[in-house]
């Protein structure tokens, strides 16, 4: 089982999910690049580069095929991920996930997008204004998946997101709805239900493994 965190995290997030799936799994949280202890690198800063570092961090443990539990970014890494390696994937949780910028909702996102101006306005300045921008840019830019694509995903897929998720949810049904074999669920909390609800994230997750 291979835990894909969101934006600005690392794979901290997961303590409680590592903690529950482990006697179960072996259970890695990755840190995507320029995240967590991952170094930055030279490449693009992209879901879809982010999903390529995943590709050669599986080869590289000669990961043949896995469990994606992917939250926020980490879900749309993930969603990537299979479209263009769909041997490589057991299954999918997708955890918060959008397919586009309009997927979130408007009082989340308006702040993102004038934070991403105003760092892209200072990046050649300012180092830190330049990671600023790199990191609100894939919530401004990314990951851009046309819901019709989805269906090329056979894997079964747990589609899960908070009752209060930052994530309309309308457009969270339009993602369980756009996949070929996935369930849908909702957990009472926020977007980070994982974190703040795992007793109750990590049942359904179970019961959805269980069922494979």
């Amino acid at each position: 089982m291979i835990l894909l965190h969101g934006n600005g995290e690392s794979g901290e997030y997961f303590r409680h999910q590592i903690m529950y799936f482990s006697p179960k799994y072996r259970v890695i949280a990755v840190d995507t690049r320029g995240h967590g202890k991952s170094p930055r690198g030279t490449a693009a800063f992209t879901i879809q580069q982010f999903a390529n570092d995943l590709k050669e961090f599986m080869d590289q443990l000669e990961i043949a095929k896995a469990v994606l539990l992917g939250f926020s970014d980490g879900a749309n890494i993930a969603m990537k991920f299979a479209l263009g390696c769909p041997g490589r994937v057991q299954a999918l949780i997708l955890n918060g996930g959008n397919l586009n910028a309009a997927g979130v909702k408007r009082s989340v996102q308006l702040p993102i997008e004038i934070g991403y101006r105003m760092a892209k306005r200072f990046a050649e300045k300012s180092a830190d204004a330049r990671a600023n921008m790199e990191l609100l840019g894939l919530m401004v830019n990314d990951p851009n998946i046309p819901a019709a694509r989805l269906r090329e995903i056979h894997a079964p897929v747990l589609v899960i997101a908070g009752t209060r998720d930052m994530i309309k949810k309308s457009h969270t049904e339009e993602i369980a709805r756009s996949l070929p074999n996935a369930r849908l669920a909702f957990v009472r909390g926020n977007h980070f239900v994982a974190a703040k609800n795992p007793q109750a994230f990590n049942r359904i997750v179970d019961i959805f493994l269980d069922q494979l």
